[in-house]
């Protein structure tokens, strides 16, 4: 292949990258040594958020799913813009680059698709019920075309699954409100011609929010003729009204594609000038059409990986160990990076994934939020701590992972968000994005995102929804989080034991005055003492985590053992006042 810059772009596209090319025009005068360096100072004096912005709104006009345009399309402007920064395409690279990209290029096993149009009439109304000019979301993922002319048929309204084994399908259109996996396979085989769906969740204030509609999705696989259509409140309740009154017909024009194509990946690295085989891993996924969900992470990835190279070229900064930033595939994407090179994988020393990174959050609601490894705050989960709308399912002691990782982020970000007068929370772990690849590789990692938002997953979820502001915020304490773990030595170990011992003992205090509360109220002495045992041993356990960055743990042996004891002393003393 021929370099990437030589490719044929859209203007849009041409002139974004103007825009993401001035970012790098500005200079630094600070000649800073490793020890005192000031990873604030250093990194706010370049990060505006402005390129993470202008790719956000690039990103977002396209519906992306793997292989499909927009998703490509992606892949080759962040391409553009890190060789734009100083990234060497990796083929081209000669033996003194440090910084260097790929594109990873892999069959699919099943066609891509993207959506062309579609619009839903009610027979007999003037206006249609939806279009996609309005509702791009309303043509379920893996759907198929209808004929050109469209598709007219009788809706039959499903109440429940049990409806479905006494009704004539046949040549009709299948409504109900419920997750339409539930109902495909029946309608199938039935006969249906296609289905309407709702089934927005309470969180996104679908009474409220009228118009938004949820993504859906058929299996890649299923009937090719198949097609499905979900609702936004304000649509179903006009079909409800017209079905409560009698019968009613429909008429549904689709267009899509599907063809074959790639699965596309882009890896950009730092190398590091003394520990090049170990790592920071960022992770920021492509996929899924919103704009805070995920333009918001690849376009704060991609300012973040421009600065860091400006920073290291311009010898402003040293990195250690390597810097990664990826992009690709949610999950998938990771777990490929961690599985298929093993000794790669044994150099990672930590993953950050980015997801939802620049929510304006007074109109979409909810905070940003940390999202920690597991500790005993996903099995008991009480207090300040609280588990977003999203959820998440009850841990076991064996599914905990002490490390420092949690508490040095959490530091790390409240010092920008006192800075920037920035709300910043965290919430127990809950899953479901590129932080469990490296949790399941035994890698510590977390997850930087906002919930609640009353428009996450729906086509509401546009440029309009995000904050210049917060992906400043975000992708500042970001990168110097980063900067500051790939250069960490024993005085970043000594740092994150300070941290670890005034945590614990604040948690410790904490979580005996929660259990004294619940045994007034008549709670189980022996259970309150467990919770209190387990949040003991977890920083005790997290504590050794600090001696991963240090080649001579000894330079930190009288401070891990003084902080120990303080901990064991205080849980000893909260133990004897809780079980007397």
């Amino acid at each position: 292949m021929g370099r990437i810059t030589l490719r044929k772009i859209s203007m849009k596209q041409g002139l974004l990258l103007l825009v993401l090319y001035g970012t790098l025009l500005s200079g630094c005068a600070q000649d800073i040594q490793e020890k005192s360096i000031d990873y604030y100072g250093l990194v706010r004096q370049h990060f505006t958020g402005k390129t993470a912005f202008a790719t956000t709104d690039y990103v977002e006009d396209y519906w992306r799913v793997v292989g499909n345009t927009g998703f490509n399309n992606t892949i080759y402007l962040l391409a553009d813009s890190l060789q734009a920064a100083g990234y060497v395409l990796e083929e081209n690279a000669e033996e003194g680059d440090r910084l260097t990209y790929r594109i990873e290029r892999r069959p699919m096993d099943h066609q891509t698709w993207e959506p062309i149009s579609a619009s839903l009439h009610i027979v007999g109304e003037d206006t249609p019920l939806l279009q996609s000019d309005t509702n791009r979301n309303m043509t379920y993922l893996h759907s198929a075309s209808t004929p050109k002319e469209g598709i007219s048929a009788e809706v039959v309204w499903i109440k429940s699954m049990h409806d479905l084994a006494s009704v004539s399908l046949k040549n009709k259109v299948v409504f109900a409100e419920m997750n339409g996996r539930q109902l495909y396979k029946t309608a199938i085989k039935k006969g249906a011609l296609g289905m309407l769906t709702y089934d927005n969740p309470s969180y996104l204030q679908p009474e409220k929010n009228t118009t938004s509609i949820q993504f859906r999705s058929l299996p890649s696989q299923s009937d090719p003729d198949f097609w499905g259509i979900a609702l936004s409140y304000e649509a179903k309740e006009k079909l409800v009204a017209k079905l409560t009154k009698g019968t009613a017909k429909v008429v549904a024009h689709i267009q899509t594609k599907k063809y074959p194509s790639e699965e596309l990946t882009i890896v950009a690295d730092i190398k590091g000038s003394t520990l090049p085989n170990e790592r920071l891993v960022y992770s920021a996924h492509i996929q899924e059409p919103g704009a805070n969900d995920n333009a918001t992470g690849v376009g704060a990835q991609l300012e973040m990986a421009m600065i860091a190279a400006k920073l290291v070229s311009e010898g402003k900064i040293e990195l250690q160990r390597t810097m990664t930033f990826l992009w690709g595939d949610e999950i998938i994407s990771t777990r490929r990076y961690i599985e298929e090179n093993p000794d790669r994988a044994k150099g990672i020393k930590w993953g950050i994934s980015l997801d939802m990174v620049g929510e304006n959050t007074t109109v979409t609601g909810g905070t940003f939020l940390i999202e920690k490894m597991p500790d005993p705050s996903a099995i008991w989960t009480r207090g300040n701590d609280k588990h977003s709308e999203w959820g998440g399912e009850v841990l076991s002691m064996e599914e905990m992972r002490p490390h420092y990782l949690n508490d040095f982020i959490i530091t790390t970000f409240k010092e920008q968000g006192k800075f920037a007068n920035w709300v910043v929370e965290t919430n127990p772990f809950e899953g479901g994005s590129d932080h469990k690849p490296f949790l399941n590789a035994n890698i510590p990692g977390l997850l930087l995102w906002h919930f609640t938002d009353q428009f996450y997953h729906t086509d509401n979820d546009r440029i309009d929804k995000v904050s210049q502001k917060t992906l400043k915020n975000v992708g500042t304490a970001a990168l110097v989080s980063g900067l500051k773990l790939v250069n960490a030595e024993s005085g970043f170990a000594l740092e994150q034991i300070a941290t670890l011992e005034k945590k614990a003992l604040l948690r410790l205090q904490n979580e005996y005055d929660l259990s004294v509360s619940a045994i007034e109220k008549g709670g189980n002495p022996a259970e309150q003492l467990s919770i209190l045992t387990a949040w003991k041993d977890w920083y005790l356990a997290a504590l050794l985590s600090t001696q991963n960055v240090l080649s001579n743990t000894s330079l930190t042996k009288k401070q891990l053992n003084g902080a120990k004891a303080k901990i064991e002393k205080k849980y000893e003393e909260k133990k004897k006042q809780l079980v007397k």
